[in-house]
């Protein structure tokens, strides 16, 4: 500190020795009077003082108040010509202090000054070091709690190649329903796609066992409609919905089509062992076996993966473009994303066997308490059935508490045609859990990496949108990389394919939206705006024509049309208000409505409104106001 004196003292004496002759009169009168005071008071400290001691000392007072008000306006100029003249920097700051008295302490002051302005200056460059780190981050798609997720490497001679030699041009994780198109839909656009998956045996869960007829309207853009074929999957026309005793059906709107479109419903397993071997067939894709550990990057950009053999070897694969299809249990989409999953429900799942349902080919959706009840086929002699149950606790299976709950609580809300296959599909015991899950996407756009299907989209699986979601990703992202021969320029691939969240947006929100926003009113709650709004839906729907093809065009995937599903929602509110005045507007009548106008239009708002904020307004129902609408391909 006292090194820091001396150089500020011998500074200012520099300084002094070239300021004009006005500068050093005001800095002599200064010394003099203050001076003057310190004599003073130390004369005070022995005696008394006279009458013309005091009034010398007064006089003195006086003059220092008048030269520090002199000061105070002279640093007032010198700061304002400090903040206006930047060519003058460091050197004003001798000025600066002599402004504020060069008298005894003016080595300390200046110290002190340099002294904060130090911390200062130190705790801003951290501050914007942080800011500049965390937006690299960011760019380069790298979440700063990616863990384990991401491994760094280095190529070797500038090239990163497999450890077997081999070449490739996509790495696709996963060989769901989402990756197993994805490969065959690259591999016949002439691609060389290396799949690896976690487990090639056939699957067996109970979800994903429907699809939509705009769903396969998109399998058969793919080529893959033969997938659904030789597997007894059966074919769904539409679905019928239960609620309190009635019932109405609500088909498909499939007149315009050929007659070979309509919904499809099957064993998960044996849909994605047929898209398997459909993709395996071609021979520049090769399928293996390994679950995939981290992803490999180098400079920002994703080159890779690492991955562990079904003999427990360490391998490493690379490729410029790496499309992650893990489905929903990913353990590689924090790298890619960020995920927020919501956990709402969960499905208990059972199969009846040679059961009969009211309405044949088509789903029955029971609006029953506390939640919905699915039934569809899934082959010709299995039905499958779906319970679900609010929150992410369900009773336990082993100890009886499950069994319990199904027949007591559940049983006697099924409709009476399937009420003894109900119960001995309890009675047999395989019983099955499994959360429902869903996630707006929130990517990290990653040179050389892309996130697809459950990795990076989920929304409840009431409606069985998510592989009509899947599938139509994939027509769009083919789309996009069908001009491009050479995807090695990850930042400008990257650049490019951010338009793909923009495009594949007007079918996916329209999907995850009207799933979200269904279940919420088709559950039970003990709020009487939203039991009015419950009855209000089924009877909208119930009242057929635009009122009901309108919504399950929505569902089917058929007009996934965002604005139009807004119309719908609310149309929903007021007619569930209008019911109450028809057939005649009785007093009591009108004052009920009239006290649930507020709440039948805030209750949508409520429930519509944050599903439409997590999708994103713009990108929903604005996608052509977004710049990456229109982004151009690479040139290269």
């Amino acid at each position: 500190m006292s090194n820091v004196s001396t150089d500020a003292g011998e500074l200012s004496t520099l300084y002094i020795s070239r300021l004009p002759s006005w500068f050093l009169s005001t800095a002599q009168k200064v010394q003099e009077t203050r001076s003057a005071l310190q004599f003073c008071k130390a004369k005070r400290k022995h005696s008394s003082f006279s009458e013309s001691s005091n009034k010398q000392t007064s006089t003195a007072v006086q003059e220092i108040r008048t030269v520090d008000n002199r000061e105070n306006k002279e640093r007032d100029s010198s700061l304002f010509l400090s903040r206006s003249t930047s060519s003058l920097g460091w050197r004003c700051v001798p000025l600066f202090l002599l402004l504020f008295g060069i008298q005894r302490k003016k080595k300390e002051r200046m110290a002190d000054w340099y002294l904060w302005a130090w911390i200062l200056c130190s705790t801003m460059t951290l501050v914007v070091l942080r800011g500049s780190v965390l937006k690299r981050r960011k760019g380069n798609g790298i979440s700063a709690t990616r863990g384990e997720s991401v491994k760094r490497v280095l190529a070797g001679n500038g090239e990163c190649r497999s450890a077997d030699g081999s070449d490739a041009d996509v790495i696709v994780v996963g060989a769901g329903v989402a990756g197993s198109a994805l490969a065959h839909t690259l591999g016949k656009d002439g691609r060389r796609v290396h799949v690896i998956e976690r487990d090639l045996t056939e699957p067996d869960r109970i979800v994903g066992e429907l699809l939509q007829p705009g769903g396969y309207l998109k399998l058969i853009e793919l080529g893959l409609e033969d997938c659904v074929e030789e597997i007894d999957a059966q074919k769904v026309f539409g679905y019928a919905l239960f609620k309190d005793g009635k019932h109405t059906r609500l088909s498909y709107p499939l007149e315009n089509f050929h007659s070979d479109v309509s919904g499809r419903s099957f064993h998960n397993g044996r849909f994605i062992q047929r898209m398997r071997e459909k993709a395996a067939s071609l021979p520049n894709v090769r399928l293996e076996q390994g679950t995939v550990t981290s992803l490999l990057e180098e400079k920002g950009t994703i080159r890779g993966v690492q991955y562990k053999t079904k003999d427990g070897r360490e391998l490493t694969a690379f490729a410029p473009l790496t499309i992650v299809c893990d489905g929903c249990f990913s353990n590689l989409r924090r790298s890619l994303c960020n995920p927020k999953v919501d956990v709402p429900s969960c499905f208990v799942g059972l199969v009846l066997e040679n059961c009969r349902l009211p309405y044949s080919n088509h789903g029955h959706v029971i609006l029953a308490d506390p939640s919905p009840i699915l039934f569809y086929p899934i082959s010709s002699t299995e039905v499958r059935c779906l319970v679900d149950i609010p929150g992410q606790k369900v009773p336990s299976i082993a100890n009886g508490e499950m069994t319990n709950y199904l027949k007591t609580i559940v049983a006697h809300q099924v409709p009476p045609e399937i009420y003894d296959s109900f119960v001995a599909a309890v009675d047999k015991g395989n019983i099955r859990t499994m959360p429902n899950r869903s996630m707006p996407a929130s990517p990290y756009p990653t040179p050389g990496a892309l996130l697809m299907g459950d990795a990076f989209n989920m929304r409840h699986p009431l409606t069985g949108g998510g592989m009509t979601v899947a599938l139509s990703d994939i027509v769009v992202l083919r789309d996009l990389l069908r001009p491009l021969r050479d995807l090695n320029d990850g930042p400008n691939l990257c650049k490019y394919l951010e338009s793909f969240y923009t495009l594949r947006k007007p079918v996916a929100s329209t999907i995850n939206t009207l799933a979200g926003a269904l279940y919420k009113v088709f559950s039970a709650s003990p709020d009487q705006a939203r039991k009015e709004m419950r009855q209000a839906c089924f009877d909208y729907l119930s009242l057929g024509g635009v009122f009901s093809t309108g919504p399950i065009s929505l569902l089917s995937g058929l007009n996934p049309r965002p604005l139009s599903l807004v119309m719908h929602f609310f149309a929903v509110a007021i007619y569930g208000i209008g019911r109450l005045l028809v057939p005649f507007p009785s007093p009591k009548r009108i004052w009920i409505g009239a006290r649930l106008i507020t709440v039948q239009i805030l209750i949508p708002a409520r429930i519509i409104f944050p599903i439409i904020k997590s999708e994103g307004v713009r990108q929903m129902f604005f996608p052509a106001t977004v710049p990456a609408y229109y982004r151009a391909p690479p040139l290269k």
